[in-house]
C-alpha cells in the first residue's frame, strides 16, 4: 500500500469521525440550546422534571406516589392473603390434623409439627407473599420508568445534611416493602461509610410485615376515639404518622452515626437523571417475583419454622403449675408495665423475631393462654379473628388500654429487625459488630421512647 493510499484512508476515517461528532453535537444542541426567538423546543421529559423535581410539587408528588403504592399493596393484598389463609389454615391444617389422628401420631409430635412449625410457616406465606408480590413489581416499574432517581434527587439535600447519601432515599423506599430487600439495595451506595449508615437505619422503614399490626391496632383503639364516620380516616392518619416518624428517626440516627462512630465527609453525589421510558412490564414482573419476592420469602420461611416450634414448646412444656410461656410472661410483666406494654407483647416479640407476620397471632394465643379466657384452638396454636371487634375484646380482656395500643405501634416501629433482615445485614457487612449494632440499637430506642411516652401519659392522665 502506497503512502498516498494510506493517507487517503486515514483522511476518510477522520472525516467520518468528525462528521459523527458534529452530528451528535447538533442533536444535543437541538434539545438543549435556546434558539433565536428565545423559545426552546418543547420536551415532555423536561416538563415532567420541572414538576416532579420542583421545590413546590416534588415532595407532595413523591409522598402521593409512595402512599398510592402502599395503599395498593395493602388493599390489593387483602383478598389473596385471605384466600391463602383460608387454604393453608382452614383447609390444609385440618387435613394435616386428621392425617395425624388417622395414623395415630403422638399428640406432642402432632402439635409440634402441625400446630407449631406448620402454622408459623403458613402465617408467613399468607401474610407476607401477597404484599411483596404487589409492592416489588410496582416499585421496580417506577424504577424502570425513571422516577426513582428523581426521588433521590429530591431527598439528596436532606440526607446530605444528616450525613448520609442521597441514594439512601431509594433504599429507604425499598425498605417499606421489606427491610431485607432494602439492605440489599444499599449496594447502589459506593461509599462504605454511607452504605453502613443506610444499612443500620433501614429498619426504621415500616416493612410489609409490620403494616398489618399497625393497621389492626389503630383500627381497634385509635379509630374508636372518634365517631364511626371518621374512624377509618383517623386510623389511617395514625398509621401514616408512625411511618413518617420512622423516617424522622432515620434522619436522626443517620445524623448521630455520621458525627460519632461513622464520622466522615459526605461523598459527592453526581446523579444523572435517566430519560423516561416505558417500563418493561413482563420482564419487571418476572424479575421482581424471582429475584426479590421468592428469595426473601424463602429466607423468612426458613426462620419462621423454628419460631413456630419454639412457640408451641414454651406453651406446652410446664415448670410446676405453669407453662414456660406463662412463667416468662409473668416475669416480664413488671418491665412491660414500665414501658406501657405487658409481658405478653414482650414475649411475642421475642419469639417472633424470625418474622413480624406472626406477632398478632402470637399475642392472641398468649393472651388466651395466660388469662384463661375463651378463644383459640389450644396452647401454642396461633390464631387470628376475622372481626376486629372480637380481636379488640380479647386484647381488652388481657388488660390492654389506649396507652398499650399506642406504645405497641411505637414498639412495632422501634424494635429489632426480623431474623431474615439480621441475616441479610451480616451477609452484606460481613461484620458481627455492625450486625449487632443494627439489631440492638432500634430496640434500645424502642424501650426509651415507650418508657418516656408511658411516664408522660401517666402524669397527665
Amino acid at each position: 500500500m502506497t503512502n498516498e493510499l494510506r493517507w487517503k484512508i486515514g483522511e476518510d476515517f477522520h472525516d467520518h469521525l468528525a462528521e459523527g461528532i458534529y452530528a451528535d453535537a447538533s442533536e444535543i444542541s437541538e434539545s438543549a440550546v435556546f434558539k433565536g426567538s428565545g423559545k426552546n423546543r418543547f420536551r415532555l421529559d423536561r416538563k415532567i422534571d420541572e414538576i416532579v423535581t420542583s421545590k413546590t410539587w416534588g415532595f407532595p408528588i413523591m409522598f402521593l406516589l409512595l402512599g398510592l403504592v402502599l395503599w395498593l399493596t395493602i388493599e390489593g393484598a387483602n383478598y389473596p392473603s385471605a384466600m391463602l389463609a383460608n387454604i393453608l389454615l382452614d383447609v390444609v391444617h385440618p387435613l394435616l390434623k386428621n392425617f395425624a389422628l388417622t395414623i395415630g401420631m403422638p399428640w406432642w409430635l402432632d402439635g409440634f409439627l402441625f400446630d407449631g412449625v406448620y402454622l408459623a410457616v403458613a402465617w408467613v406465606i399468607a401474610v407476607m407473599l401477597p404484599p411483596m408480590a404487589i409492592f416489588f413489581p410496582m416499585f421496580t416499574l417506577l424504577e424502570d420508568f425513571g422516577y426513582l432517581p428523581r426521588v433521590a434527587f429530591n431527598m439528596d439535600n436532606m440526607f446530605r445534611k444528616s450525613g448520609a447519601h442521597g441514594k439512601q432515599a431509594l433504599t429507604m423506599s425499598m425498605g417499606f416493602g421489606c427491610n431485607a430487600a432494602g439492605v440489599v439495595a444499599t449496594r447502589i451506595i459506593d461509599s462504605p461509610r454511607e452504605r453502613l449508615i443506610a444499612i443500620i437505619t433501614n429498619n426504621f422503614s415500616l416493612c410489609n410485615g409490620r403494616w398489618p399490626t399497625q393497621i389492626l391496632i389503630a383500627s381497634i383503639f385509635v379509630g374508636a376515639l372518634v365517631p364511626p364516620a371518621f374512624s377509618g380516616l383517623t386510623s389511617l392518619l395514625a398509621v401514616v404518622g408512625i411511618a413518617i416518624l420512622g423516617i424522622a428517626f432515620m434522619f436522626l440516627v443517620s445524623w448521630g452515626l455520621s458525627r460519632t462512630v461513622l464520622k466522615g465527609e459526605v461523598s459527592t453525589f453526581n446523579l444523572e437523571l435517566p430519560p423516561y421510558r416505558p417500563p418493561r412490564f413482563w420482564k419487571t414482573i418476572y424479575t421482581s417475583l424471582i429475584d426479590r419476592t421468592l428469595i426473601v420469602l424463602w429466607r423468612a420461611i426458613v426462620f419462621a419454622a423454628p419460631a413456630g416450634a419454639v412457640i408451641w414448646l414454651i406453651s406446652n412444656i410446664y415448670l410446676g403449675d405453669d407453662s414456660i410461656a406463662g412463667w416468662m410472661v409473668n416475669s416480664m410483666d413488671g418491665f412491660g408495665f414500665l414501658i406501657g406494654l405487658n409481658g405478653v407483647i414482650l414475649l411475642a416479640y421475642i419469639v417472633a423475631i424470625p418474622a413480624n407476620e406472626i406477632v398478632i397471632p402470637t399475642i392472641l394465643m398468649l393472651t388466651v393462654l395466660v388469662t384463661g379466657i375463651t378463644g383459640g384452638e389450644g396452647a401454642g396454636v396461633m390464631f387470628e379473628l376475622d372481626s376486629a371487634s372480637d380481636t379488640g375484646s380479647i386484647l381488652r380482656a388481657g388488660g390492654w388500654t389506649l396507652l398499650t395500643a399506642i406504645n405497641l405501634m411505637l414498639f412495632s416501629l422501634l424494635h429489632n429487625p426480623c431474623s431474615t433482615t439480621i441475616y441479610t445485614i451480616y451477609k452484606e457487612t460481613k461484620s458481627v459488630k455492625w450486625t449487632t449494632v443494627a439489631s440492638v440499637l432500634p430496640v434500645i430506642m424502642g424501650f426509651i421512647v415507650t418508657f418516656m411516652v408511658a411516664q408522660i401519659w401517666r402524669i397527665f392522665s
